[in-house]
């Protein structure tokens, strides 16, 4: 019976959306990388690591200079850019691994029993982008990682308004980049790697600086990457004479470091020696540590290489919007080494202050889009926006009624017609890490951090003077601090489920654990 009224309430939400064919409306692709830092692309200012392809695609279009994640991790942001939901309004504002369910966190049972993989579902009911451009016409499609319901629940993509999906259901799974299955929507699909769990270091008496010693963890038949391209491309071709939306969330360059040797080998001939990786904290060792991160870069630029190509081989190219992104900063663990790189550039990189943390470094992210003839080639923008924005841009752009979210549309600045409304504020909420809130207004950003703690004083910095977020004015401006704290609590609704509560800003708890 709730499955019928789910159904009935999507009908009648839809009855008012236009009918009428639109001639020549654009494909969409939204690219959503993973964990990659705000100062790692070359357009973005980064000297050590290669990225032509991109750095071509945002002189095609528009850079974004101001534009932001919706959470420091993953599974948050990716709910909000799918919903249009703030983090004060949304049912998932933490990575949530749902481990009432048993051992989760055991990859090989995991691997073999649907039942312990994948994350808390989104609820049944909610809508997407995917059900708004389906019903605007669209061929959907998500390429990646998901990470917003598990296998065998309501939260999968294909009940969430996808017709296609390919790749990792679970965040977890995709801590091995060669894994032993990926989904092909309902179905599992068993590659020919070897089960290699996670969570492993250098055989002892290995020796560290002798590359066969890593062999197991970075030589098998079936990259995920690149099995996740190739269903792109078909799906690009299969679709080639309907609209398609094509959300293509790549799990580079997230952890664990692997990527093909010849992508590694590129930077070892520029840089030569480095120290090893030996392993910590769930991910795998490798021998060049730098060489092969900046090689996973290298290899998604390539692939975006290999996108824009077969769009333009299509005839395509001309009427797609490609917008590229990533779901926030950079990581700080598993060999990655974000300072060497300065990753979070301009922003600060130590810990604390990328993943995980609502600093600049954690979520504001890099963000191009390009639509030849549309958008103006070379253009840059400093209009603040963020991922709940998607949800009211795709809505604006495809003609389509959207459902109630917290977004404004950027498609006045994308086309650079009309007025583009801008917003008084953005407002991010965040319960692990010790509890976090934050405030953009204007060029003021204030932060309260540790909130679990019992700390309610809030940081303020002044991000045109002070972009690296290094000197703390709030004393200096007690009306400022007035108004964010009345922002955080208006802003501010209790979650539903407890595990998202946080008792310092009056949250209950229920016991709701579901």
């Amino acid at each position: 019976m709730k499955r019928l009224f789910y159904y009935l309430a999507v009908a009648i939400f839809f009855a008012s959306c236009t009918s009428e064919e639109q001639p020549n409306r654009p494909n969409i692709i939204y690219i959503l990388a993973d964990d990659l830092g705000y100062g790692e692309l070359g357009i973005y200012g980064q000297t050590k690591i290669q990225t032509p392809n991109i750095d071509a695609l945002a002189k095609s279009g528009m850079i974004f200079t101001q534009h932001y994640s919706g959470a420091p991790v993953c599974a948050p942001a990716r709910y909000m850019l799918m919903t249009g939901k703030h983090p004060g309004n949304a049912h998932i504002r933490g990575n949530d691994e749902w481990a009432a369910r048993g051992e989760v966190w055991n990859y090989e049972k995991a691997v073999n029993d649907p039942n312990l993989e994948g994350q808390r579902p989104i609820p049944d009911g909610t809508l997407t982008v995917g059900n708004v451009l389906q019903q605007a016409g669209y061929k959907t499609a998500i390429v990646g990682k998901w990470g917003l319901g598990a296998p065998l629940t309501e939260g999968i993509p294909n009940n969430r308004g996808f017709d296609f999906f390919y790749g990792y259901n679970c965040q977890r799974q995709a801590h091995q980049l060669y894994p032993k299955h990926l989904w092909k929507n309902k179905e599992k699909i068993w590659t020919n790697n070897e089960l290699v769990a996670p969570r492993q270091k250098l055989p002892e008496g290995a020796d560290p600086y002798d590359p066969t010693s890593y062999d197991k963890f970075n030589k098998q038949p079936d990259y995920a990457p690149a099995l996740m391209q190739t269903e792109v491309l078909n799906f690009i071709e299969e679709n080639k004479d309907d609209p398609f939306f094509l959300y293509y969330a790549t799990p580079i360059p997230h952890l664990p470091i692997q990527v093909p040797q010849e992508y590694t080998d590129r930077y070892i001939k520029l840089w030569g020696e480095e120290e090893p990786y030996i392993g910590d904290r769930g991910y795998f060792p490798h021998r060049y540590p730098k060489a092969a991160y900046a090689g996973m870069i290298t290899y998604l630029d390539d692939q975006i290489g290999e996108l824009v190509a077969k769009l333009k081989e299509l005839g395509l190219y001309e009427n797609t919007l490609i917008i590229f992104t990533s779901d926030n900063g950079p990581t700080y663990t598993g060999g990655v080494d974000a300072q060497h790189f300065e990753s979070a550039a301009p922003f600060e990189t130590a810990y604390g202050r990328t993943k995980g943390f609502t600093y600049e470094g954690g979520i504001r992210v890099p963000m191009i889009a390009s639509w030849p003839g549309k958008i103006a080639a070379g253009s840059k923008t400093d209009h603040i926006s963020v991922f709940w924005d998607f949800m009211a841009t795709a809505g604006e752009l495809t003609n389509s009624e959207v459902p109630e979210n917290d977004g404004v549309s950027y498609l006045p600045t994308l086309l650079g017609t009309g007025d583009q409304q801008d917003r008084e504020y953005l407002y991010w909420e965040f319960p692990e890490y010790q509890g976090q809130q934050a405030v953009r207004m204007g060029n003021w950003k204030g932060i309260r951090k540790e909130i679990k703690k019992g700390n309610m004083k809030l940081e303020l910095y002044d991000l045109s003077n002070d972009p690296a977020e290094q000197n703390d004015i709030a004393d200096q401006h007690p009306d400022i601090i007035k108004k964010m704290e009345d922002i955080m609590v208006k802003e501010h609704t209790s979650a539903t489920l407890d595990r998202f509560k946080m008792t310092q800003l009056g949250d209950v708890m229920t016991g709701n654990t579901n």
